[in-house]
């Protein structure tokens, strides 16, 4: 670190967290509840708890951040609620309904379902207009670029008020001039417009997911670009001396104006910091398998890694749009505090996926909500404090939480306030267990190989239950679970994506040079992008991939390959490369078969200095934590046992709690059931084992 402190935030759907790291070491959590309307004023009053603890001004905190960093959810609360901006879209003729038709299919796991209605179509058809030009799909122009199409289409936008443009051209990747040209165009009559072109911003094959992506990117920067504008403005305002970097889905860090030209690269930016964040606290116990779930106020969000390496999904269907970027592997459910309980047609329970969010959040909250939620269970259950959350700035109201459980869940299904708590507590947790079997034992790796990180705010009352159902024996909990993503991002690099289409078979010296040259161009171009962002030479990273096929294959599978020259004498090692990993994920490989290259990418990290850890002082005497007792449940009869409450605050490195207990830290709440036992370490995590 340069300065004297890095602050992260991470804007969540129910609170937004800080995280304050210092040069002299340690980190400082904070939170304040979320404002979705202006998610501005929620950066504002947590700004205010840090100066108010520091007893420093803003004014003089700001100026001496090394870095201020924002990973928001405005992107993706937009597509969710499809309040992005009205959008057009220019395409080949001919070609104006593809995202409509999305390759002929429903998405995987709907395919064959009569009944599931469409995606909402981000471009309505008829803001979908298409322009006289053909480019083959060898580079060669069939059909010049009509640019009085191209007018006629800026003059209808204009006329339906579209804020935002996206242009995409069948087999543009290969002569994007056309694109180009029409772009020009789109400047010159509507120079307040945003423009996105999807040679640009996704170069590679497969028209689809190309103008999807296109399309998505256009529809929400304008509400980036907004958001962008306000929180930077607002920091200059206080003296900030360094660019505000804002998280991307791609796991690494951009300035607000590359976010604003890539939103879609900030679509799930929130919990794209959790499996770096996760890997970090593990680091200490030499743990490379991690599980990463985050609980907060609305969702749960799951990431795994393994030995070291966290998937990165391309060309998928995200929220029903086809995303081709490269986004942080990450299970999201509708399963959070704030997770409402109900009763289906059945007459059988079930919890979530909605939400009452910050406002009005749970009843136990006392700002108006009436329906039964997660964090009431919690409260009934007797794991959460009475006294209130963060510190007891947000105080809890049990006589609400009890009943809207009793009105809405135990007398309608006829069983006692205790059970329906414990029935809701079981069923969220289950939810989360099927999710946290779709991104191990679906894929191919056993649960009990890994260990469990907690993260989020709420995750802490559930994690002894929810290992102890997939067989898993280690837990770690920092002491910053609830803030983890808000760290994640602070010990996060500077990432950028170059991409471009390849496709060329292994078998000649011109498919060689034309590799070798490509990749030169895109890592010349991401090194001056971080040269300008203020990067040296030696902070500075490649990593390279590329998108290779057996030719005749439909689908190709992604390679990553250390940085050489391809020749004769080294292609050997690509092809071996591809071979192996093609094995890996079909269970054969064709050495035989020629290979072919479809796309390739670099990626290019600028390095940042990260913040010191500090050690935590030696416990001892556990009984100088203890707070007092409390009547909780831990079984499905319903029956409450008096457990101890210890302050995390007076815990120390080596002392060990063990279950039934309960921890409270400022920030969260740690369950710790019966057959377990944590013990603190000295980089403040708990470590959580069975026995």
């Amino acid at each position: 670190m340069r300065s004297k402190y890095r602050l992260g935030i991470d804007a969540g759907g129910t609170f937004t967290d800080f995280v304050l790291a210092e040069q002299a070491g340690g980190n400082r959590l904070y939170k304040a509840l979320s404002t979705p309307a202006d998610p501005t004023i929620a950066i504002r009053n947590g700004l205010s708890l840090i100066a108010e603890d520091l007893d420093v001004p803003l004014d003089e905190i700001i100026p001496n951040c090394d870095l201020c960093i924002n990973g928001t959810t405005v992107g993706l609360n937009a597509l969710i609620q499809h309040k992005g901006a009205r959008t057009g879209l220019i395409c080949t003729a001919g070609h104006e309904d593809s995202i409509e038709i999305r390759n002929g299919h429903k998405e995987d796991g709907y395919r064959y379902d009569a009944d599931y209605p469409p995606a909402v179509m981000l471009v309505p058809r008829n803001l979908r207009k298409g322009v006289r030009e053909r480019v083959l799909s060898n580079g060669e122009v069939r059909t010049p670029l009509t640019e009085d199409d191209v007018r006629a289409a800026c003059e209808h936008f204009l006329k339906e008020g579209v804020e935002s443009v996206a242009i995409s051209f069948v087999w543009s990747v290969l002569h994007p001039e056309h694109e180009r040209r029409a772009g020009e165009i789109v400047r010159e009559m509507m120079p307040d417009a945003i423009l996105t072109l999807g040679s640009t911003l996704y170069p590679q094959v497969r028209e689809y997911t190309r103008t999807s992506t296109a399309v998505t990117n256009a529809y929400l920067a304008p509400t980036l670009k907004k958001y962008v504008g306000a929180v930077d403005a607002y920091f200059r305002s206080l003296g900030a001396k360094h660019p505000v970097r804002y998280f991307q889905s791609n796991g690494g860090l951009a300035i607000g104006e590359a976010m604003t030209d890539r939103s879609v690269y900030a679509i799930n930016s929130g919990p794209a910091s959790a499996p770096l964040a996760g890997l970090h606290v593990s680091a200490p116990f030499d743990e490379t398998n991690v599980i990463t779930i985050d609980m907060g106020g609305t969702s749960f969000d799951i990431t795994l890694t393994h030995e070291g390496v966290t998937n990165l999904n391309k060309n998928i269907d995200f929220l029903r749009y086809r995303i081709g970027v490269p986004m942080i592997q990450v299970e999201t459910l509708g399963a959070g505090g704030g997770s409402i309980g109900w009763i289906d047609e059945m007459g059988l329970l079930q919890v979530g996926p909605q939400s009452a969010g910050s406002d009005p959040g749970p009843a136990c909250y006392g700002q108006g909500g009436t329906e039964p939620t997660t964090t009431d269970v919690n409260l009934v259950l007797g794991y959460l404090n009475p006294d209130g959350l963060v510190g007891g700035r947000l105080p809890l109201d049990p006589e609400k939480a009890e009943t809207a459980i009793r009105t809405k869940v135990a007398e309608p299904l006829g069983i006692s306030l205790e059970k329906a708590a414990y029935g809701m507590f079981t069923i969220v947790n289950a939810n989360m267990v099927n999710g946290i079997r779709r991104v191990s034992i679906e894929r191919g790796y056993d649960p009990r190989d890994f260990v469990l990180v907690c993260a989020g705010g709420a995750t802490g009352a559930h994690i002894t239950a929810l290992a102890r159902e997939m067989g898993i024996t280690r837990i770690i909990v920092p002491k910053l679970a609830s803030g983890l993503c808000a760290f994640g991002q602070i010990i996060s690099d500077v990432k950028y994506n170059y991409m471009a289409t390849c496709p060329v078979r292994l078998d000649n010296e011109d498919a060689y040079r034309r590799v070798n040259t490509l990749f030169r161009d895109l890592e010349a171009e991401g090194q001056a992008h971080l040269k300008a962002d203020g990067f040296g030479d030696d902070q500075i990273r490649i990593k390279r991939s590329l998108d290779m096929r057996y030719v005749g294959q439909v689908h190709e599978c992604t390679v990553e390959v250390d940085n050489f020259e391809i020749g004769a004498e080294t292609v050997e090692r690509l092809k071996d490369a591809f071979h192996r990993r093609h094995e890996q994920l079909y269970t054969y490989a064709e050495p035989n078969n020629t290979v072919e290259i479809v796309n390739i990418e670099s990626t290019l990290y600028g390095l940042v200095a990260k913040p010191g850890d500090k050690a935590l002082a030696k416990g001892g005497n556990v009984d100088t934590s203890l707070k007092g007792t409390r009547q909780a449940i831990f079984s499905a009869d319903g029956k409450r046992r008096r457990v101890p409450v210890h302050d995390g605050a007076r815990l120390g490195a080596g002392d060990v709690v063990t279950g039934p207990a309960i921890i409270e830290e400022t920030t969260t709440t740690i369950v710790i059931e019966p057959g377990w036992r944590a013990e603190l370490h000295e980089s403040e995590s708990y470590v959580v084992t069975r026995g």
